[in-house]
């Protein structure tokens, strides 16, 4: 009997692990380097000064883990990247952030599960914001109800100020996410809870978590059920706006990154983690617009940027967490219009 379970959890193993996608797949331009460990989210940093310079951090997910940063060749840059993070889950970009009246910064956030934290650091030059970690979900009861996992940083187009909105690996029905501002001054960084909000059906888990600044909407994956969509900004309340695109998933809702074009327009591009696909929503009205196979395995975490980086990359840049420890960069055009 035990040789039986054995085999049936190594089937299942098997199973989940293989792109059961009956789509033509897409290759990748770029396969990056390898991590230790588990990759998990990416996030992408755009060198506005010099777009080939632009960087993409990903999580490396364990106890040893780290945020690893790789340069448009897929190759590691071992000076920016973070080490020793115990269980880095989700990490998110935001520019702009003002330190003082006269200094602001691009921001990396991430989540260190094991510290029960969320970090900051400034971007590129990898320095810590943070004085060590801001504790999250410290009213929280039950120690997995204390884990964070994912995270989306947002800045408000209302009064620029910036906020971490951050998910945990379960939790009650109601007020799920918990938003923390964040805020400079003379001593430095701190976090303040402005509000909990979004419902959780309790089947799975919560971790994709993704901002559209522009519209100023938070979407997540409730992984069982549907893409939730709430308003990014507080003052604006904590009623769902919609649940949608449940029934294009074979199972789990994962990885959520939002296509934005200038002019409005764009895609909200979802990982079909066990299928191996990706589902296309359209930005404005959530309608869905089309699969594709890009070739990963079991993708958890996705991000894109729609800002011609350089001659692989000249209509913008997605990436994809492969299960083979690496990321997968594709030309934004590639994944849009085939």
């Amino acid at each position: 009997m035990r040789i039986y379970r054995i085999a049936a959890l190594l089937l299942g193993t098997l199973l989940f692990s293989c792109n059961q996608s009956k789509l033509t797949p897409i290759p990748p331009d770029i396969i990056t380097e390898k991590t230790p460990n588990d990759t998990d989210d990416p996030a992408i940093w755009i060198n506005h000064n010099n777009p080939a310079e632009s960087i993409v951090f990903g999580t490396d997910k364990e106890t040893n883990g780290g945020i690893y940063a790789f340069d448009l060749q897929g190759k590691i840059l071992p000076e920016k990247s973070i080490r020793n993070v115990l269980r880095p889950n989700n990490v998110d970009i935001e520019y702009g952030f003002a330190l003082n009246d006269s200094t602001k910064v691009d921001i990396l956030a991430f989540t260190e599960r094991e510290r029960q934290q969320i970090r900051l650091f400034s971007v590129p030059d990898m320095l810590p914001l943070d004085g060590g970690g801001f504790p999250v979900f410290e009213d929280a009861t039950g120690f997995e109800h204390n884990l964070p996992m994912g995270i989306a940083l947002y800045k408000s187009p209302k009064d620029s100020v910036f906020y971490a909105i951050v998910g945990r690996k379960t939790g009650p029905s109601q007020d799920y996410l918990y938003q923390y501002e964040l805020r400079a001054d003379s001593t430095g960084v701190t976090t303040r809870l402005v509000r909990k909000f979004g419902q959780f059906s309790g089947e799975k888990e919560i971790e994709a978590i993704a901002v559209d600044d522009e519209y100023g909407y938070v979407y997540y994956a409730d992984e069982g059920v549907c893409i939730r969509k709430y308003y990014a900004e507080p003052t604006m309340g904590n009623e769902e706006v919609s649940c949608f695109g449940g029934e294009y998933f074979l199972e789990d809702i994962e990885g959520i990154a939002i296509a934005a074009y200038p002019n409005g327009s764009g895609h909200i591009i979802v990982s079909n983690q066990q299928l191996g696909e990706f589902n296309i929503f359209s930005r404005k009205e959530n309608t869905f617009v089309k699969a594709v196979n890009l070739s990963t395995y079991g993708t958890d975490g996705c991000e894109v940027v729609t800002t011609p980086l350089n001659a692989t990359f000249k209509n913008g840049l997605f990436v994809a967490m492969n299960e083979g420890k690496d990321f997968y960069f594709f030309d934004l055009g590639k994944v849009i219009t085939q």
